[in-house]
């Protein structure tokens, strides 16, 4: 069994961000993590993979830095690791693109990703590249397995927990699984910094990248809020009640 994550790296959620000439100041961030749902599709690969006796490829798309996730991967057991050049890149289908033809070329039979990533919360990827497939596509699961020649997996639905049930090629968008990302071993750590990372362009996938449906005009941070307002005394209450009536509407 080949089993594809889809991995992506995003600012941390503790880093600021700066805009810069209407876009992000990628140079700004001081700290860069992997994508918290994608962690979950690792960690939920690593299960499948120790289950099945199976391949695990990470495969990422994105500027050079993001290479070192792909060490990160290899050392709580990623096998094959692969990088792709994000030169040319202006949307998320081609992205998509890019992805679907990695899988593709490595074969894999099950593909897992987070159901969108902590910068852009697009949520497009794991559908993207299911259709591209022709793939089954399950989202916001916790977790899966496989078992008789299917894949079982358990999402939320209107009245709980559903458990849904696919075979064939799939592709499964996580949301917050049921176990943590395991941590490395120190042995771990050390054979990933020997592991050979392959890095690919769109030129070697026969991907096109010349046309794009999307134009960004400008980036720019949400509007700062308005400064608290702080009240001491009795007399004050009539004011306090009225705002959180007529202001805040929560009473």
């Amino acid at each position: 069994m080949n089993i594809a994550v889809l991995l992506k790296q995003v600012p941390d959620t503790t880093a600021k961000i700066i805009i810069s000439e209407g876009k992000v100041d990628e140079n700004s961030v001081s700290k860069w993590s992997m994508s918290p749902y994608d962690e979950y599709a690792l960690e939920s690969g690593l299960q499948m993979k120790d289950a099945n006796n199976g391949l695990l490829i990470a495969i990422t798309c994105g500027p050079d830095r993001s290479k070192k996730m792909l060490t990160d991967a290899a050392a709580v057991g990623a096998d094959t690791l692969i990088h792709i050049s994000d030169e040319g890149v202006k949307d998320s289908t081609h992205t998509q693109q890019l992805l679907a033809a990695v899988i593709k070329k490595f074969d894999a039979n099950v593909i897992l990703c987070g159901k969108q990533a902590a910068d852009t919360n697009g949520g497009s990827t794991g559908p993207g590249v299911a259709e591209i497939l022709d793939a089954a596509c399950v989202t916001l699961v916790s977790e899966v397995s496989f078992t008789d020649g299917k894949y079982i997996t358990m999402r939320p639905s209107n009245n709980g927990t559903e458990k849904v049930s696919v075979d064939g090629i799939s592709v499964f968008a996580f949301d917050k699984g049921t176990t943590e990302l395991r941590r490395p071993n120190v042995r771990g750590i050390m054979m990933a910094k020997k592991k050979a990372i392959e890095s690919m362009t769109s030129t070697d996938l026969g991907v096109d990248l010349s046309s794009s449906n999307v134009t960004l005009d400008s980036q720019t941070p949400p509007p700062e809020k308005a400064a608290g307002q702080k009240f001491d005394g009795a007399e004050h209450v009539p004011t306090v009640v009225s705002k959180l009536r007529n202001e805040a509407n929560v009473i």
